[in-house]
């Protein structure tokens, strides 16, 4: 009993001063006590005589005696283990604090259900040692006690109604929840973390999926790249040939034509070089036949005659000099050169003869490199075209379907169709017969009219009623291309965008496979054709 009643009254041990169970205690005056240490060395830093607790202040400094009651009674008190925690005991940041500490909190280590309180290590003893305490429910510390607590019975939440999914207390299994079914917290907390186990394998399953998915699509983004680049560079070296085929054109004619004119150019001068001494004979002999002319003696005239007239001589030297500027003209005619450039770069000379070998080797190298891109396109398009065919079980009644299913018409007239559970029974539209598989597609559609539209879908898209799951490009599950009031669109999970393009009877469509499954498209989509749309 002793034991009990230190218990309750450790806290009036301790000094104020150092905030620990007193050493050699000393009571002054007023009727305080402190440790007799602690107490001087307050005096000697003051420099005055007052009480550390209650500020009295004497005029003469007391004389200190031990007291010796109270320091048997700390003697015991440490030798029954019931003196104060040492400092690491103490509260701290993020602890739960004892209830019954009254002087200096410490740091819980048990909480009580049943009490609804926590308790440190000294003020648990009771519930170890008193036979009213023994059988209540202990628990690591909690500072949400209130939280277990039911507002309405003030009871602590110990059970789990299984019919209302909620927590409740004694009191509310006895009352409301009576007939329901009602485990301990601890079963349901058990079967609650196997949910979490089964949901959390789930989690992984799926992020494992995605993660695989993110690297297939990066590597198709690098083949891509590797493929693009792969074509850059055969254009690249197809375009440099090309260059280095007219340079190379360009150089050879220039040296062709500059010996051509050199050629010519020393032809001409030696015609010319001859012509000016056939020119200065001629106005020589002119010359001489003037002064005959003018001569009186007779004998002189007859013997120096030459046999020619001088009419005769004047058209050998008019002919003469008329040879002479046809072939100056010659050689300006052959300076200038004009070289012009046609809509397929080939090159127009005004010497045709001259340069047709030439033009034809450059037409040849373009119409080469022209093959050669034609015939890429022509193998990409071969290798990825997607043959359809509408399925004759999916139309709606309105729609009717000819050229052996390749053409679709949307008419007022009912078709009689048999009943399958494929068929659109309200909105007019028809799938393909065949799924897009591999990497791309390709395909190609023409149409008529005012409204259109095209797109992919899953196969397992609702096909019966009038609700948006139904409709192409109202849900998740579909995607499509839509022409309507002179403007094109794409809609997908009841959302539409715009485009701004020029309408087009014909419609080309490639697709990624990549890019399906992250729109939404799996491995079992097919082509969705709407009202008046005609696949070719």
């Amino acid at each position: 009993m002793a034991e009990v009643q230190l218990f309750v009254l450790q806290d009036e041990f301790i000094c104020t001063v150092c905030s620990d169970t007193m050493t050699d205690p000393v009571t002054i005056p007023c009727g305080h006590n402190f440790c007799l240490n602690c107490l001087l060395d307050c005096w000697d830093q003051n420099q005055e005589f007052s009480c550390p607790q209650c500020r009295h202040t004497f005029t003469t400094r007391p004389a200190l005696r031990s007291n010796t009651l109270l320091s048997e009674v700390v003697k015991k008190l440490k030798k029954t283990r019931l003196s104060s925690p040492s400092s690491k005991n103490y509260v701290g940041t993020g602890d739960v604090e004892c209830d019954f500490c009254t002087w200096k909190k410490y740091r819980a280590v048990k909480s009580c259900l049943t009490c609804m309180a926590s308790y440190c290590q000294t003020h648990l003893q009771l519930h170890y040692e008193g036979d009213a305490l023994k059988h209540h429910k202990l628990v690591d510390p909690d500072r949400n006690l209130k939280g277990k607590l039911f507002w309405k019975h003030h009871k602590c939440l110990e059970m789990f109604c299984k019919s209302d999914e909620t927590c409740i207390c004694m009191m509310c299994g006895m009352t409301e929840h009576n007939s329901h079914e009602k485990l301990e917290l601890e079963m349901e907390t058990e079967g609650k973390q196997k949910q979490l186990g089964a949901t959390q394998s789930e989690i992984r399953r799926r992020l494992e999926e995605k993660e695989k998915k993110l690297k297939e699509m990066r590597r198709t983004v690098e083949e891509m790249k590797l493929s693009v680049e792969r074509v850059m560079e055969e254009h690249e070296k197809s375009f440099r040939d090309l260059i280095h085929c007219i340079e190379e054109t360009h150089k050879n004619l220039t040296e062709k034509f500059r010996e051509q004119e050199k050629r010519e150019m020393e032809k001409a001068e030696g015609v010319m070089e001859q012509l000016e001494k056939e020119i200065e004979d001629l106005r020589r002999r002119e010359a001489e036949l003037k002064e005959l002319s003018e001569t009186k003696d007779h004998l002189h005239f007859l013997q120096k005659q030459l046999g020619a007239t001088q009419s005769e001589i004047r058209k050998r030297l008019e002919k003469k000099e008329k040879k002479m500027k046809e072939t100056r003209k010659t050689i300006e005619q052959m300076k200038v050169v004009k070289l012009q450039s046609s809509p397929y770069g080939l090159l127009n000379l005004r010497a045709e003869r001259s340069f047709y070998n030439v033009s034809l080797s450059v037409h040849g190298v373009y119409h080469h490199i022209i093959f050669n891109i034609s015939r890429q396109a022509y193998d990409m398009k071969a290798l990825y075209f997607c043959p359809l065919t509408l399925d004759i079980n999916t139309p709606h009644r309105d729609l009717r379907l000819s050229e052996g299913n390749k053409k679709v018409t949307y008419e007022r007239a009912k078709a009689k169709y048999p009943d399958h559970p494929d068929r659109f029974d309200d909105w007019p539209q028809v799938l393909c017969r065949e799924a897009l598989t591999g990497t791309r597609c390709y395909w190609e559609v023409e149409c008529s009219g005012d409204l259109m539209k095209i797109g992919v879908a899953y196969k397992g898209l609702r096909r019966k009623g009038q609700g948006r799951e139904c409709r192409l490009g109202y849900n998740n599950k579909s995607w499509c291309l839509q022409w309507s009031l002179s403007q094109y669109s794409v809609h997908n999970n009841n959302q539409e965008t715009e485009i701004s393009a020029p309408y087009s009877p014909r419609i080309v469509v490639r697709a990624l496979r990549e890019c399906w499954r992250r729109s939404g498209c799996g491995d079992d989509s097919d082509v969705m054709v709407p009202v008046s749309l005609r696949v070719t």
